[in-house]
């Protein structure tokens, strides 16, 4: 096969994004020597060859029987000391310029092969084999050191080492990033022994790539990656510019390696003094404020009940409660009526009358429901999802997406999440539950905004139902366990709507099943519904038409 002459040196790798790994052959193809990318057609076309001056090595000069001295690597400002030390050789060719490198490579302190670096082109070959051998430098460093540096290439090992004023053990990986985490693990056992590991590769992509890579290998709690200042490649362009204090520095700034997730605490003081205050309001009722000390945003919080016990009262009550108390925008996803009776049952706890029904509606002009109206909603505060039924999932999100985003709203309320499974069609509830319990818990965290929920429960066995007064428990909640898991605080309706006695009947009772801020759980309130106004209100701020306050039983 023809070999290929590269023709233009030191150009960006669109794979890496190294800035001059890459030498572009005449065909137009090109190579990496940073990742190994290998480009086809790198500037996606040919190049004409006679478009650049060819200019081929002069002969090389062999100045002993295995190739070269010990000299000043000048191209790379490694001293001959160093060199030597590393046992690296250089090769001048006939007219006395630096031709190339050669890096031996060991097997229990034998010599196994010898890596060729071309000056000019930055070609590499090999003379024997680097299969099984150590790490560059890994023959001059005794196991069972305190520190032991990793980088990326032979002239990074040797900078690094003088850098670091020729005092610690600094090896390199043998093949570039791209195969760092194999080199290393060949060299597992001696990498360990050390007491720290620094890995400190190129400022690329590849390069902080193959940290990480490296890094997740080593055992926990050991490695370090070194940040290099911004404006420098790799060590080596350090050493060049003669920035030793500032890589110095880096080293001994080199973080401790901890997995994606995974925090020091000891490093998160400062945020944890100065933390933000999450956003708060109070319940409208003071039994609730009691157990969970208000409504957070940044908080999912479920309310559930069985069919009928009054949770879109209670939902009206903290939609009026959120708009009225608070200055924050405030969203509706209501998929079982339209935005017509949303507006009515809010407007009906402003009113304190059942605006919901035509003939209590038609009883006010159409001036106090303008001023009632515009009391309310005339702030651009308030915003509802304008669709009645279900409808797609992902547009569903989208557009809860869009009030919190959008529209800043600051709290959402969602009635119901079966009504959001059911515009899911693979047929599985608990999975379709999941899905979106996960989709709104991110929500949650990726936003901070307050989400309140409404979740239905599942029929229970027995003679007495939900309807019927029966205590609601978690594992009351249908269809899945993620609604519990997900949710950050779970509230319970409990009402018998069967019940003989009047009192009883209108009586909701609100016990908190879930309270992950305060851990608070059990019983909170009951709230008495007035049949009148359509309004509920807890025992003490509730006058019961015609009662006297010592007929009132707690339930």
């Amino acid at each position: 096969m023809k070999q290929s002459t590269f023709i233009k040196y030191h150009v960006p790798c669109h794979e890496c994004g190294s800035k001059d790994a890459v030498s572009v052959n005449a065909d137009g193809s090109a190579k990496c020597f940073s990742c190994d990318k290998f480009y086809s057609n790198y500037e996606g076309k040919v190049i004409p060859m006679d478009k650049y001056i060819q200019q081929q090595p002069s002969p090389v000069k062999q100045l002993n029987a295995h190739g070269g001295i010990f000299a000043k690597l000048t191209d790379r400002n490694i001293c001959k000391e160093t060199a030597e030390k590393y046992g690296v050789k250089v090769v001048f060719d006939s007219a006395g310029q630096l031709a190339q490198h050669l890096y031996p490579f060991y097997i229990n302190h034998e010599q196994c092969a010898t890596k060729i670096r071309y000056v000019r082109d930055k070609r590499f070959s090999f003379e024997g084999t680097i299969q099984d051998s150590g790490l560059f430098g890994q023959n001059l460093f005794k196991e069972g050191g305190k520190y032991l540096t990793i980088v990326e290439g032979e002239c990074d090992a040797m900078a690094t080492y003088e850098l670091l004023g020729s005092k610690w053990a600094v090896v390199s990986i043998k093949r570039g990033a791209a195969s760092a985490v194999k080199d290393i693990k060949e060299s597992l056992e001696y990498v360990e022994s050390f007491d720290n590991v620094v890995i400190c590769f190129d400022k690329d992509k590849a390069g902080m790539e193959a940290s990480q890579q490296v890094a997740s290998i080593i055992k926990p709690g050991k490695a370090k990656i070194v940040t290099l200042p911004n404006g420098y490649k790799d060590p080596n362009d350090m050493l060049s510019q003669g920035k030793h204090a500032e890589f110095t520095r880096s080293w001994w700034d080199a973080q401790v390696y901890t997995p994606s997730g995974i925090i020091r605490v000891s490093e998160k003081k400062d945020k944890f003094l100065n933390r933000e205050t999450k956003q708060s309001v109070a319940y409208p009722w003071e039994g609730l404020n009691k157990k969970l000390l208000g409504l957070r945003a940044g908080e999912l919080v479920t309310l559930t009940g069985g069919t009928g016990l009054g949770k879109s009262s209670i939902t009206r009550e903290l939609e009026h409660w959120l708009i009225n108390e608070t200055k924050d925008n405030v969203g509706i996803i209501a998929l079982e009526e339209d935005w017509k009776r949303t507006v009515d049952g809010i407007l009906s706890i402003e009113a304190e009358d059942k605006l919901f029904i035509d003939s209590v509606r038609d009883g006010y002009s159409e001036a106090s429901l303008s001023t009632m109206f515009d009391k309310v909603f005339d702030q651009d505060r308030v915003f509802i999802h304008a669709h009645f039924g279900a409808n797609d999932i992902d547009a569903i999100f989208a557009k809860l997406r869009y009030l919190i985003v959008g529209c800043d709203c600051k709290w959402v309320v969602v009635d119901h999440l079966h009504m959001l499974v059911s515009s899911m069609l693979d047929g599985d509830e608990r999975k379709a539950i999941d899905s979106i319990m996960h989709r709104l818990r991110s929500m949650v965290e990726e936003t901070g905004a307050g989400i309140i929920l409404v979740s239905h429960l599942r029929r229970i066995e027995g003679n007495k139902g939900h309807e019927n007064g029966v205590s609601v428990s978690l594992s009351h909640l249908r269809g899945s366990n993620s609604i519990a898991q997900l949710s950050d605080c779970v509230i319970a309706l409990e009402r018998n709507q069967q019940s003989d006695d009047d009192l009883e009947a209108r009586t909701t009772k609100l016990r908190i099943l879930k309270s992950r801020y305060t851990g608070d759980v059990g019983m909170a309130c009951s709230l008495v519904y007035n049949k009148d106004t359509g309004r509920l209100a807890e025992y003490e701020d509730f006058e019961i038409l015609n009662s006297k306050a010592e007929d009132i039983i707690p339930f």
